[in-house]
């Protein structure tokens, strides 16, 4: 009888702590998505911006276009001259993750 409780427990226990580890797992994952989402749309952004990529609609158009896409929304969108900085989020498990990027030419161009 007391090997069943301790088996019941350590069963418990056990899955407790995968739940848990599925859970942290798949924020990772989140997380990781949101920051490639992110380089993509600051990407389309300054791409746009500097007439490499024509887009109708405009530059910060375009990278929430790129970020929907990835499934993501474009929480913020910049441009100073051909440099973009975008922020974009996504939600996991009632959490928002949060990621921003910056793109455009080298320094000095």
């Amino acid at each position: 009888m007391a090997g069943t409780s301790i088996s019941a427990g350590v069963l418990a226990i056990a899955a407790t702590l995968s739940l848990g580890l599925a859970a942290v797992g798949g924020a990772a994952v989140t997380a990781q998505r949101v920051a490639g989402a992110a380089d993509a749309a600051a990407l389309a952004a300054a791409d746009a911006a500097s007439g490499a990529v024509p887009a109708a609609d405009g530059p910060c158009a375009l990278a929430a276009r790129v970020a929907a896409a990835s499934g993501a929304q474009l929480a913020q969108c910049d441009l100073a001259g051909l440099v973009a900085t975008v922020t974009v989020q996504a939600k996991y498990a009632g959490l928002d993750a949060v990621s921003r990027a910056r793109a455009g030419p080298p320094e000095g161009f």
